[in-house]
This record gives C-alpha cells, structure tokens and sequence, in this order.
C-alpha cells in the first residue's frame, strides 16, 4: 500500500489521463459533427457550408481531431493540431468582442485550447490505441523520478 497519497494518486495518473482524452476528445467531436451534420441539438440544423474558411474547416478539425484524441490515436499531433485550432477560433473570433473569455463567450475555445495543449505534453495516458501498435508509452514512463523517490530507491 502507498505509504503517501500522493504515491497512491501517481499510481493512477495514466488512467486519469487517459479518461481526461477520452472525454475532451469525445466532446470537441461532438462540437465538430454538430457544425457538420447539424446533429446534436444545433438550432434549424445549422451547419458550416463546405469549403468556408475557418468555420468548415475548424469543424473538421474537430471532429477529426476530436475522434483521433479519443481513441488516443496520434493523440500528441491531433491535441496539437486541435490546441492550435482554437487558439485561432479565441483570438480571431472571441477576443475582438472583449479581453476575458466572460465578455466574449470564448470559454470553450480557451478551455479546449489548454486541454489539449496539456494531452500534448502528457501525452495520451492509458488505453490509447498508440499503445496497441507500439507507438505510445503511458504518460508516466518518460517522467523523471523525483529526487526523493530516486533516493529511496538506492
């Protein structure tokens, strides 16, 4: 048993991580195949005509994107691409109308922005489809050890 919670919780951050992609991945496709398809409660079945620049493009993004972080496939290269996406969408569409996201309705912009530059870092956690081919490690491997757990284990 871990002799500390913060032992006990490090134990399981890959499987944070890894629900953590699977519900910001689910939800940023949701947001894409909505702007696509007109699915998912989108008022009158509005949807982003094809080829428009950036509406068209960024649903694709995030629906593409979005199912490629879920199922933890590329998921460093499609948070990447996503983060970038809605950095664009906050200060190219949300930030003329007001500085903070409160004032210019770019909550969900700047949050899926952080979200996914942190699945960029992290890395996809636990049940990734990278990791049935090889291609990923858990988010935990390539972390150095604190100094003290170093230490200890000497």
């Amino acid at each position: 048993m871990p002799a500390t919670l913060t032992q006990a919780l490090t134990r399981y951050q890959p499987y944070a991580i890894g629900a953590f992609r699977i519900v910001v991945g689910l939800l940023f496709a949701c947001h894409g195949a909505a702007s696509l398809f007109g699915l998912l409660g989108v008022p009158d079945g509005a949807t982003a005509e094809a080829g428009t620049w950036p509406g068209w493009y960024a649903a694709v993004i995030q629906l593409v994107g979005g199912a490629l972080v879920m199922l933890g496939l590329g998921t460093r290269s499609a948070a990447f691409v996503s983060s970038g996406s809605m950095a664009y969408a906050y200060f190219k569409v949300h930030q003329p109308d007001g500085l903070f996201p409160m004032e210019n309705s770019g909550e969900a912009s700047a949050m899926f922005c952080w979200a996914f530059l942190l699945l960029v870092f992290t890395g996809p956690g636990a049940a990734a489809l990278d990791s049935l081919f090889g291609r990923g490690r858990p988010a935990t491997a390539d972390a150095p050890r604190p100094r003290a757990q170093a230490s200890a284990t000497r």
